[in-house]
């Protein structure tokens, strides 16, 4: 089979790469690299769909052609990144919850137009000798099932990323009982929220 690759890095993240190798991170760089990569020669051979960051959705290649229609000539669906900022849970040391509910619609609305046929959303949990608690829990998980009910509503298929952080100093075992925990309430929620589950993909940690 083929693979989805992830290109979704934000200004932010990619800066710090381009830093390492003495790039200037300006958005002209940004799209000149994407472009090389989506120019690999054969990457339609092992590629059947690529995440887009949101500036990605907009920029075009040399030729003037967006790149979420320069990936369709090459037969790779375009997607998209469509959460924001990570932020710590009140409370709750060391638990996160995802930023970016907040006019989902209307951004997946322009995405869709823009070119997106999926979008994907990663909700980090860290495990420690605290965590993740159960409130961040269900706060990641129902935020999920949101993000994924929003997608559907706006045209988009919707891939799901209960992230659990593999650093830390837990054991195998620990690692297997907070991911069945986290996927089970994942789908739990979305079940509630009235997903239409067969129109989901479920992206697990590596």
């Amino acid at each position: 089979g083929k693979g989805i690759t992830a290109t979704d890095e934000g200004p932010g993240t990619i800066g710090g790469r381009f830093e390492n190798v003495g790039v200037e991170n300006t958005e002209e760089h940004r799209r000149i690299y994407r472009q090389m990569l989506y120019d690999t020669p054969g990457i339609n051979n092992y590629l059947s769909a690529a995440i887009l960051d949101p500036e990605t959705m907009y920029q075009k290649d040399d030729d003037g052609v967006p790149f979420p229609q320069a990936l369709e000539k090459r037969n790779i669906i375009p997607g998209v990144k469509p959460h924001l900022k990570v932020y710590e849970l009140p409370g709750c040391p060391g638990d996160t919850v995802m930023q970016g509910l907040d006019s989902l619609a209307q951004r997946c609305k322009e995405y869709k137009a823009a070119g997106a046929k999926f979008a994907k959303w990663r909700s980090p949990l860290q495990i420690s000798r605290w965590g993740p608690s159960r409130l961040a829990i269900e706060a990641n998980m129902n935020d999920l099932a949101r993000y994924a009910l929003i997608c559907q509503d706006e045209g988009l298929v919707p891939i799901v990323e209960p992230d659990i952080v593999m650093k830390g100093e837990h054991d195998l075992e620990t690692a297997m009982a907070v991911n069945i925990e986290v996927q089970s309430t994942l789908y739990k929620a979305m079940l509630e929220h009235g997903v239409y589950m067969e129109g989901t993909i479920l992206k697990t940690n590596l």
